[in-house]
């Protein structure tokens, strides 16, 4: 067989596959217009193939969230991509060496076998997308040719390696006929290579070397929820990013890796809402973008709403298959408005000059902070002093309705004669909303001050019921030097429960309950399992939401969404509360502060919103209620 070397469409495809290394150098330079990072090369390519095929296609394996989709695409999908992805590499590969080396029958056979493997790619994609319509999330244009450029490949190639077997008669390329195949193949290589660059394939290439190079490798080394973000050096000459030559390089080769399936954007919040917000067309934009022209601002790539319309819930990410970090892409944008430009909007600007001001977000004063409990006389941890529990109060205790969790809270401590404390005046606000508003200085100096007053005094756990806390001092504080271990609130109640520590009583006919996740404390921190298993604990089965889990839907606040307040068509919360109520809920349990006070703003009739600890104390006031 030589079909490169005797025939014009292997001339084609050699011609193609240098067409698509030219554009690779084009694609290197504008990669390499990024900020350096550190990247283990050898390690991050020899670790591509399980990557690709265990942590990518763990992705891909989920079923999608979006309407016109059958439970079972996510399977099919995988298999597609493997079978099709698998066939061109190797039929690409064959072709090459035929192209040097002598003819021979097991090299033909070897394409063959390829060839198969695409075809039986493109069946399943038939069957999956004919005759439904096309998900409104997928991209069309040049995604659209690619079925027809892969069953052309197909066709030429099969056809010219039957023909060197003697089992289909050799193409005349002199003849009508013979000029249309040639046509065929031709079209279908620069298709399929030089897209690699420059069209749809784009992401074969980018995405190969993202897996490779990825900015956040500890999500193939078992800490799939690696979410911490990099602390920003305030010393640098900019703060932040504001043209695509800030983000580092290994970033801006993730952005080229988007295949536009849109499965982010199914699964935001705020698209859902009707925000000016899609994650795939903001990571699109980021693409079509000039390297060095300003990326947000009115009549830029990214519209300033766009980018306050995000909640850092990281659904986005948790849905990409090809593991892009959009939120922290939003972050670094987020930082450079912020620090450099101080363009932060709505009530958020007031927020931060409080948060600055007074060390909380409420610009209340610290040494208010235990107003709320004068007649529960709670211990305060003094400087030297020690405990086993360190209660971390948060804004709750600004909050009349995180009050009343923080009520629950203490009493089943005190029922399970917990030894713990709180701080008082000496806790300052965690920084949380500061970090996710882009303000790094003023994160960085509350967390350092807390670190500080923490290190004057002994505890073996810090117990929270708010997860955005919870995030903060477990996997941020470290890269300042706090390093402790933090609970939430549901993981520490389930132990107390299980222990005998805390006696319960069992609800018999308890109302039709769901539980809403917080994306803190599941998607950020991996805990979807102890909130439900602490209501069975108290005889609850909580009816599951399409969206509950990893994959469960934001109330709204996080990211200082409910601060910088950016107009949608509906509200995020009331979005949320339209899918509890789909499941027939009469009680949506939560497990943050924050979730309460958004669910609770819904207006009625609506489901009545009871956070894990009052649910947990109504339990133990059934079981001695002379002690409550």
């Amino acid at each position: 067989m030589r079909v490169l070397a005797d025939r014009l469409p292997g001339l084609v495809l050699a011609v193609s596959l240098a067409a698509a290394l030219v554009g690779a150098c084009w694609r290197l330079r504008r990669w390499r217009a990024g900020r350096p990072t550190q990247v283990d090369p050898l390690r991050g390519l020899a670790a591509v193939p399980s990557r690709y095929l265990v942590d990518l296609h763990a992705v891909v394996l989920r079923d999608p969230l979006g309407p016109n989709e059958k439970r079972a695409d996510g399977a099919a999908s995988a298999r597609m991509h493997v079978l099709t992805a698998a066939g061109l590499v190797l039929a690409t590969a064959a072709l090459l060496v035929d192209l040097i080396a002598p003819r021979s029958t097991t090299l033909v056979a070897l394409l063959l076998v390829a060839l198969s493997m695409m075809a039986a790619g493109i069946t399943l994609l038939l069957l999956r997308r004919w005759p439904r319509p096309r998900p409104a999330r997928l991209s069309g244009a040049g995604f659209d040719r690619l079925p027809f450029a892969l069953c052309a490949f197909v066709a030429f190639f099969a056809r010219a390696a039957l023909a060197d077997l003697g089992l289909a008669s050799a193409i005349e390329w002199t003849t009508w006929s013979g000029l249309a195949w040639t046509m065929l193949g031709t079209w279908a290589c620069v298709e399929l290579f030089t897209g690699t660059s420059w069209g749809p394939m784009r992401h074969a290439l980018a995405g190969v070397l993202h897996l490779a190079f990825h900015p956040r490798p500890a999500r193939f080394a078992g800490e799939r929820l690696d979410s911490a973000l990099e602390p920003l050096a305030l010393d640098s000459p900019r703060l932040g990013v504001q043209t695509l030559a800030d983000f580092r390089w290994n970033q801006l080769l993730g952005f080229d890796a988007c295949v536009q399936c849109g499965r982010c954007e199914t699964a935001c919040p705020a698209f859902a809402a009707g925000l000016p917000l899609s994650p795939k067309k903001l990571i699109q934009d980021l693409v079509a973008a000039g390297t060095h022209r300003p990326l947000v601002g009115s009549g830029a790539a990214i519209e300033p709403d766009t980018l306050w319309a995000c909640t850092t819930c990281r659904a986005c990410v948790y849905e990409c298959p090809m593991m892009i970090e959009h939120v922290d892409a939003v972050t670094d944008l987020r930082r450079f408005q912020t620090l450099e430009l101080g363009a932060t909007p709505g009530k958020a600007v007031q927020a931060l000059e409080e948060l600055r001001a007074t060390d909380t977000v409420c610009g209340r004063s610290v040494a208010s902070r235990l107003d709320w409990a004068v007649d529960l006389k709670l211990p305060q941890l003094a400087a030297g002093a020690g405990c086993e529990v360190l209660l971390w109060l948060g804004e709750a205790a600004f909050d009349l309705r995180g009050q009343r969790t923080l009520r629950a809270l203490v009493a089943l401590l005190r029922l399970a004669h917990v030894d713990f404390a709180v701080l008082g005046a000496d806790e300052l606000d965690c920084g949380d909303l500061a970090r996710r508003l882009g303000d790094e200085a003023t994160f960085a100096a509350l967390a350092r001050r807390n670190i500080e007053a923490l290190a004057r005094r002994r505890f073996s756990q810090i117990l929270t019921c708010d997860p955005h806390v919870l995030h903060a001092l477990r996997r941020e504080y470290p890269a300042f030097g706090g390093h402790y271990d933090v609970r939430h609130h549901s993981a520490f109640l389930l132990e107390l429960v299980r222990s005998g520590r805390l006696p319960i009583a069992r609800s018999a006919g308890a109302q039709r309950m769901t539980f809403h996740d917080p994306c803190y404390l599941g998607r950020y921190n991996g805990d979807i399992d102890s909130p439900r298993q602490l209501l069975r604990q108290i005889g609850v089965e909580p009816i599951e939401m399409e969206r509950s889990g990893m994959r469960s839907s934001c109330c709204g606040w996080g990211g200082g969404a409910a601060f910088t307040d950016v107009p949608g068509k509906r509200r995020i919360p009331d979005v949320r509360m339209q899918q509890i109520r789909e499941v027939g809920a009469e009680v949506v349990a939560v497990a943050c502060p924050n979730c309460a006070v958004m669910l609770e703003a819904v207006v009625a009739p609506r489901p009545a919103v009871l956070d894990l600890a009052e649910l947990v104390e109504q339990a133990a006031r059934g079981a001695v209620p002379e002690a409550m």
